[in-house]
């Protein structure tokens, strides 16, 4: 069986080759957007971090302390930078308390969407 990526369209399910979308993403790497020329390396390192650690983080939103510590950045640059990615592409949302709860395509809030990674985390999709 070859392998498919299960795209959703309003109430279908298609099912697209694995190595069309392989194509579709070399091409995109060959031609970065330019609504992505605001992030700096520390602005792709912070929403990195974020979406791999939240399944890791037992579905509790992150603190912008913790990831300040774990990346060993200014805890003031860390802010500054969620702010940024929520604002200028909603890579992510902070909860009121200035945690993030929702870096796509995870979130720690709970929706009808389940994921289970090959480590053993769960999460919800966002």
């Amino acid at each position: 069986m070859k392998d498919t990526i299960l795209i959703g369209r309003q109430k279908r399910i298609l099912a697209v080759p694995a190595e069309n979308w392989h194509k579709h993403l070399a091409h995109a790497q060959h031609q970065p957007s330019t609504r992505l020329s605001f992030m700096t390396r520390d602005h792709h390192l912070v929403r990195n971090f974020v979406v791999s650690e939240l399944p890791r983080n037992h579905g509790m939103p992150l603190r912008a302390q913790d990831i300040a510590q774990q990346l060993q950045l200014p805890l003031s640059r860390v802010i500054a930078i969620l702010n940024d990615l929520q604002q200028n592409l909603f890579f992510l949302v902070q909860n009121p308390a200035g945690e993030v709860s929702w870096a796509f395509p995870v979130t720690a809030e709970k929706t009808p969407h389940r994921l289970l990674f090959s480590t053993g985390e769960r999460i919800f999709g966002a």
